[in-house]
């Protein structure tokens, strides 16, 4: 006898069976929710370290890899990426999915400032950002000048132009790319120094003594004076908060 054939001689009980199974698939219809797109939350912790006039390989060395190997061992973290170039590192920490960003974030921020001794102390704070969701840049602006040097447009937009954008509403974050940071790099000469009795620690004081921020300005110049160069150009990224 075929599983069928008690629902041809009972047909009271398929049509019950039927109405059950009716009942189940309405209630699972209005019940049980129904998500075209899951809510994902992902989240990437970007550590930037400036050391002015640093090569490449002593940023990676003394800042990079120190940090990334604290980091490593954070809560949370799923993998790193590194990028070392001259006078700057940048570490992106991408999180685990649907992890929490503030623990994350805190997890960080606790690892970073325990290897914070282990960095040069003429480097700059590690500066910690978190974005979380598309971290696309919305929008570029390109910025260049017949006048000022890189390291002067750099300044500016540093000094002027990105506070400005930062405070724009709906603005997560105004990023200077290309930049130039100014720094001066000093070669000694030991036999010339012991000759005038100068130790290096004296040229470190006497640089320290004569620094100075100025604010910026807007060179003028004749046509007679000015010079064939190239324009140097720097783009600034603006990432949307939404």
């Amino acid at each position: 006898m075929a599983f069928t054939d008690i629902f041809i001689k009972r047909p009271v009980l398929s049509v019950v069976v039927s109405l059950l199974i009716l009942l189940i698939g309405l209630r699972a219809a209005m019940v049980l929710p129904i998500r075209q797109y899951p809510n994902l939350s992902n989240t990437v912790v970007t550590i930037t370290t400036s050391y002015p006039g640093a090569s490449p390989e002593l940023i990676n060395g003394f800042i990079t890899t120190p940090i990334e190997q604290a980091v490593a061992s954070a809560e949370g973290v799923d993998y790193m990426t590194s990028n070392s170039v001259l006078g700057t590192s940048t570490i992106q920490v991408y999180v685990k999915l649907n992890h929490d960003p503030n623990q994350a974030l805190t997890e960080v921020l606790a690892k970073v400032n325990s290897v914070k001794y282990l960095i040069p102390k003429e480097a700059f704070d590690p500066v910690v950002s978190k974005a979380t969701g598309d971290t696309i840049a919305v929008m570029y602006l390109g910025f260049s000048s017949e006048e000022l040097t890189g390291s002067a447009i750099s300044d500016y937009l540093t000094r002027v132009v990105q506070p400005v954008l930062s405070t724009v509403d709906g603005v997560a974050s105004a990023d200077i790319l290309g930049g130039q940071t100014f720094a001066m790099r000093v070669w000694l000469d030991p036999n010339r120094m012991a000759g005038r009795g100068v130790s290096p620690n004296d040229v470190a004081a006497a640089i320290a003594a004569n620094n100075f921020q100025a604010p910026p300005a807007r060179p003028r110049a004749s046509s007679s004076s000015r010079t064939s160069r190239p324009i140097p150009t720097f783009r600034t990224s603006i990432s949307s908060s939404g």
